[in-house]
């Protein structure tokens, strides 16, 4: 049997990182792995799933924002009991809480990883912080891995990371779940009361590195076609108000659990975010074969190939958003097929998990 694993998250939550962790673990379970989850905050969602695939899930019973030596002393006991030779951590608090276990308890091997191209709050002075504290504890972790190349560079030109110990290992994706499936589309549009109309798809937290305001306005410059945005957070209220003061043909549909249907339904992808690190849904949306419209954050140039599955644009643009929508739903029929086929290609060679569970399972060997 394989060594074990512990898979250290600040938390489980329906978001992209949380989202990857989770299918990882089960990935690595399937293919012999033993392997545990430990959240730092208690699980809002995902754990069940995880237990039913045969993953154990602990708690540290932390609360946001407020830090507790007894976490550090939590974890350290789960991590006697259970002895894994790698504990891989997931997101900032995380990462430095995995290095700062080891002063305290021996674990073989620490693997800190990077889920975004700036791990911060929204006060931007956050990041420099952030940066300083990742140089410092450098020497408790033993190889630190982003999900985008865009994020490994951005780190190690800030020193937060030496290129020496830098890797870089994608999101993956379910292509079996996130397929292009014509009946599916046929029954969900159906009940989403479509027709022929373009129908624009946006999944994600409601929040403000996802810069909903700039869809929003960009969607208000559309002659036609309809805007469906799936997700709850702290922004939706201002968000509704928005989209009923800008007139736009938008529904929020709140939090979902069947993305893939929804995908199979619409005919693009919307991001607008500022701040990413290797967005989970736009490798979802190229495994369904859905062309996305992006903005130029963090490693969304690694996920949609611009004017070959989809458009890259710069963030914060309404204008140049709007532009790029245009010009997919003027696209004819073939060339749209065409931009989906090229999609679905590259999520199933680059992005598979299957294809990215082989590269940890790589580099936990490694060492």
């Amino acid at each position: 049997m394989t060594a074990p694993i512990v898979l250290l998250t600040t938390n489980l939550a329906r978001g992209g990182a949380e989202m990857h962790l989770a299918q990882l673990a089960v990935s690595l379970r399937r293919r012999g792995w033993p392997v545990s989850v430990v959240s730092m905050l208690p699980p809002s969602a995902l754990e069940g799933d995880l237990m039913s695939s045969g993953v154990a899930v602990y708690s540290l019973r932390m609360q946001p924002g407020i830090g507790s030596p007894l976490a550090l002393a939590r974890l350290a006991w789960i991590l006697r009991k259970l002895r894994p030779r790698v504990l891989h951590s997931h997101m900032f608090h995380a990462n430095l809480l995995a290095r700062a276990v080891r002063l305290v308890c021996p674990v073989p091997v620490v693997v800190s990883t990077l889920h975004s191209v700036a791990e911060s709050s929204r006060r931007s002075a956050d990041v420099g912080c952030r940066d300083w504290l990742y140089r410092i504890t450098d020497g408790l972790s033993d190889v630190t891995v982003s999900v985008s190349a865009a994020g490994a560079e951005r780190h190690a030109s800030a020193r937060a990371v030496p290129r020496a110990k830098l890797r870089v290992i994608p999101n993956g994706v379910d292509t079996g779940r996130f397929r292009p499936d014509p009946a599916q589309r046929v029954r969900t549009r159906a009940q989403l009361g479509l027709g022929d109309e373009f129908a624009w798809l946006a999944a994600g937290r409601l929040m403000w590195k996802k810069d909903y305001p700039t869809m929003l306005r960009a969607m208000a410059r559309q002659r036609a076609g309809v805007l469906f945005i799936a997700g709850a957070g702290p922004q939706e209220p201002e968000l509704r108000a928005l989209a009923h003061e800008l007139g736009s043909n938008t529904f929020f549909l709140g939090s979902r659990d069947d993305i893939p249907e929804l995908m199979n339904a619409c005919d693009g992808l919307l991001l607008s975010s500022v701040v990413e690190g290797l967005p989970m849904v736009l490798l979802e949306a190229a495994s369904s074969g859905l062309p996305c419209v992006a903005t130029d954050a963090g490693g969304v140039r690694e996920a949609v190939a611009n004017e070959r599955t989809g458009y890259v644009v710069p963030p914060g643009s309404p204008d140049a958003l709007a532009a790029a929508m245009s010009q997919l739903t003027e696209l004819s029929g073939d060339a749209r097929r065409q931009m989906a086929q090229a999609a679905r290609e590259l999520a199933v060679t680059r992005f598979d998990l299957s294809v990215v569970t082989a590269q940890w399972e790589r580099l936990y060997l490694e060492y």
